[in-house]
């Protein structure tokens, strides 16, 4: 049977389940990219049912479609040109009032709408009462009550929207708001005008042009201005003579009243369609913010679940980590034993096992971590977090809104950067971004597990910790420095909207944590492969190197002068030196004997200057340029990278100044890409790389220099 096509687009507000039945629909099943021309991302899966192909759009969320932010616009857009066969509005059953808004303004768009009202269980334990039927004959729009979480009436709405999808019949007017008759009569007017005196098509619904133009949207009349050149100018003076008839009768912008019309309309159907019990019902949500809002308990209590968020990370991450580096280890032993002594086989084990092997490993630790975000997102916390931090982003003159962005970058400072976007200020979107890059992304969570589990295996969960926690308190004094410095100005007005609670759903946490942890295993096969590969031919040649010593003639030696007992300790020994001065004369070791000197006084030898410089492609390639830097003899025995470190130059001390530099010095270049085309500015985007790297030596030096003076090692 031959399968149809239709392309289902989900839209609504922020909260309102909207991603979490996009995953039940699609599962496993969807890709993400970002819209042509912008970087809000794209999330689009698809499905096979009830005998169609279903390709289904999850756009951004937004409270409406007036053209305010980039989510708006894309939103609008996408359904404007893009025709999807049927928009499903997800409408938070909890919160009818303030869903209706955006579910008018997708009518006057004029396309096939689906209303899913979510959360229905949530509506009804706050005794609200929703008559579906009377919804659906009031606006003519097929309504489905949903309980995203529960995976409830999710067949029942793609039913419906196939139903639409294949109704022939025409969009009716009945679902239109109704203005009053000045309004009413300004549209019918402006709309006849424009039908008169222009020829060719134009690219939106007339009425709604008509709208969208007395509400002054500055993107339809940039399109009309494409479409029609000099006759555009006919059709603005049209709309300007509206527009002033409007403002006489109204004493007020006409944006302002229509606004205020649809809120009339959306508060007749309200009073129509929904019933409150009278019935005293327990504000579960509100409860629990009473405690983890609360202005004495609640931040210490987002302290708490941090700390326990990285303890966990790395006590329950180091089992399966174990297991991952036993892994790796016996394929290394296998192929050293089946494989020839050649070029090819030094890449293999030094470059490519070595390097990728020895950061594949924190896999799990990542996993965890991501599970963590996951749940703070899904349970509402997230918000929570924000709202706690808000009193304390007014310090740098942000408010809490731009603390999400920051949450964001524990996991990829890519998409944090580009989640400034919804900040209203330009200077609050620059700001944020200048500061997000301090919060530690989940590339440098593996340097941090690398090193705190060697030289603080006893209290690594809580060094990690405490890392994470400077780099909050470092970029609010960043943010601090520049809001009094570089963006004076006044603080931007902001309120926090604090969803309810919501239990997660065991899919969609394996979903998310799943979407994130697919950018570390790309990187794997892709950029962490290619640098390894680099790393080993900068450290492989030149292959003759005058060595200090005859290194062959000395184990000859002590084969035929040492007991049996003596002579693997005394071999191994002379091997690893032989290891060491080939690496020291290598190219790699001479551009970090080139370097070295600016990283010795914060304690880093120029192994680690160099796999810092690496780390500036991405910063999971520090751990594998150590994997190959520290390569031994017992590269096949567990945790030999750690050994090899402890054995080596390095101290605690400057184990700890090595994690501060990785925490703050310059992001990886993906990072640096994104600011530049965020920011928009090459200015800023040298500013950022400057500023973050100069901070990182100096808090590595004060840490270095300030331990040796304590006596510290």
């Amino acid at each position: 049977m031959h399968k149809k096509t239709i392309t289902i687009a989900l839209a609504g507000n922020p909260n309102s389940g909207k991603t979490t039945i996009f995953n039940n629909i699609t599962g496993t099943r969807q890709k993400v990219g970002n819209w042509p021309g912008v970087t809000v991302e794209k999330k689009e899966g698809s499905v096979r049912k009830y005998g169609h192909d279903l390709t289904i759009i999850d756009l951004p969320g937004t409270y409406s479609l007036t053209p305010f932010s980039i989510e708006e616009i894309v939103a609008r857009d996408f359904v404007i040109e893009e025709s999807p066969d049927v928009v499903i509005d997800i409408i938070d059953a909890s919160n009818l009032e303030r869903s209706l808004y955006l579910a008018t303004q997708l009518r006057e768009l004029d396309c096939k709408v689906l209303f899913a009202l979510n959360m229905a269980d949530v509506a009804t334990s706050r005794g609200t009462k929703i008559d579906a039927n009377k919804l659906s004959e009031l606006l003519d729009v097929p309504v489905v009550f949903t309980i995203g979480n529960k995976n409830t009436g999710i067949d029942s709405l793609l039913k419906a929207a196939i139903k639409l999808a294949d109704s022939k019949s025409k969009i009716s007017q009945k679902r239109k708001v109704k203005y009053s008759n000045d309004i009413e009569n300004s549209i019918s007017k402006l709309q006849n005008f424009i039908e008169e005196h222009i020829e060719q098509t134009l690219p939106y619904n007339m009425r709604w042009m008509a709208i969208k133009l007395l509400e002054n949207d500055k993107i339809v009349r940039e399109h009309i201005r494409q479409k029609t050149g000099n006759k555009s100018l006919e059709i603005f003076r049209e709309v300007e003579t509206h527009r002033k008839h409007l403002l006489d009768r109204f004493d007020d912008d006409p944006e302002i009243v229509m606004t205020d019309e649809r809120y009339g309309f959306i508060a007749g159907i309200i009073k129509e369609v929904v019933t409150k019990s009278t019935k005293r019902r327990i504000d579960t949500s509100r409860n629990i913010d009473l405690v983890l809002t609360n202005r004495f308990v609640g931040f210490p209590i987002f302290i708490l679940f941090i700390w326990i968020m990285f303890q966990t990370t790395f006590a329950v991450g180091s089992y399966p980590m174990e297991w991952l580096d036993s892994g790796v280890n016996w394929l290394s032993a296998i192929l050293e034993l089946s494989l020839p002594d050649s070029l090819f086989k030094d890449l293999l084990l030094n470059g490519i096992i070595a390097g990728v092997g020895s950061v594949i490993i924190f896999l799990p630790n990542i996993l965890i971590l991501f599970l963590f975000i996951a749940i703070f997102e899904d349970t509402g916390y997230m918000a929570r977090a924000a709202f706690l931090m808000d009193k304390i982003m007014h310090l740098i003159g942000l408010h809490g809104k731009s603390f999400i962005p920051m949450l964001m970058g524990f996991g990829c400072s890519v998409p944090a950067i580009m989640a400034t976007r919804t900040l209203e200020s330009n200077k609050d979107r620059i700001l944020t971004i200048l500061i997000t890059p301090f919060m530690s992304c989940s590339a440098k969570l593996p340097i941090y597990i690398l090193l705190a589990g060697t030289f603080f295996s006893a209290n690594a969960g809580t060094v990690i910790f405490l890392i994470y926690i400077t780099g909050i308190i470092l970029s609010i004094i960043t943010g601090r420095l520049f809001r009094s410095t570089l963006f004076k100005g006044a603080d931007a007005p902001f309120v926090m909207e604090l969803p309810p609670y919501r239990i997660p759903m065991i899919k969609s946490l394996i979903i998310h944590m799943w979407d994130r942890s697919k950018m570390f295993l790309k990187k794997m096969g892709g950029i962490i492969l290619v640098g390894s590969v680099i790393v080993w031919m900068l450290t492989a040649f030149p292959r003759n190197i005058n060595y200090s010593m005859d290194y062959n003639e000395e184990i000859n030696k002590i084969n035929a002068s040492f007991t049996e007992k003596q002579k693997k300790a005394a071999i191994t020994k002379l091997k690893l030196a032989e290891k060491a001065e080939k690496a020291e004369k290598s190219l790699m070791g001479r551009i970090g004997k080139t370097i070295a000197p600016v990283f010795a006084p914060i304690g880093i030898d120029w192994r680690g200057s160099v796999a810092l410089l690496t780390g500036f492609v991405a910063k999971e390639i520090v751990v594998s340029t150590f994997g190959i830097l520290y390569a031994s003899e017992e590269a096949d025995e567990p945790d030999a990278l750690k050994n090899a470190l402890l054995a080596s130059e390095m101290t605690s001390l400057s184990a700890l100044s090595l994690m501060m530099f990785v925490l703050l010095y310059l992001p990886c270049v993906a990072t640096i890409a994104t600011i530049r085309r965020e920011t928009g500015s090459m200015k800023w985007t040298l500013f950022s790389i400057v500023y973050s790297t100069s901070i990182a030596w100096m808090a590595a030096f004060c840490i270095y220099q300030g331990g040796k003076i304590l006596g510290l090692t």
